[in-house]
């Protein structure tokens, strides 16, 4: 079985983990208390554990297919603290949050084009709020899906 600090060097080889996220395994593993503390102690040392750079690293693989609110409650639940966690989703500005859902929009639409912007919101909607994606940027996506899919006429 090994040491604490084996268990989280293992752990840690194989992706990356909050502190909290750590602390725990190393329990479920029945690591006593004193031992945990030590190895998570050294892990810092070492310069393993990084909330922030954890955080920032979940936001940029997520921000393609998940909202804002989605990653705020994924943070929380592996114990990254709220400021830290508001730092990293800071990044993730109003723009890229549009065009996220925008992507993730069309995809769900699949090939079956919608034909009116209460058609799109009713279908796909309700699947980006699942996803955590506020409001306001599923309506700017649904928006800018239906332009695309029936441009102005000029002239």
């Amino acid at each position: 079985m090994g040491t604490a600090l084996d268990c989280g060097l293992r752990l840690l080889g194989r992706r990356a983990h909050s502190r909290a996220e750590l602390r725990q395994k190393l329990r479920r593993r029945d690591f006593d208390v004193a031992e945990v503390n030590q190895a998570m102690l050294r892990l810092d040392e070492l310069g393993y554990l990084n909330d922030a750079a954890y955080a920032e690293s979940l936001v940029r693989r997520r921000s393609g297919s998940r909202g804002a609110m989605a990653m705020a409650s994924e943070l929380a639940s592996k114990g990254i603290d709220r400021r830290v966690a508001a730092e990293a989703l800071a990044g993730l500005g109003p723009e890229a949050q549009v065009a996220s859902a925008l992507r993730l929009a069309a995809r769900l639409l699949g090939h079956r084009p919608a034909t009116s912007y209460r058609e799109l919101l009713a279908s796909v909607g309700p699947k980006l709020m699942r996803r955590g994606f506020s409001g306001w940027a599923i309506r700017a996506a649904c928006q800018t899906l239906m332009a695309q899919t029936f441009p102005a006429p000029q002239g």
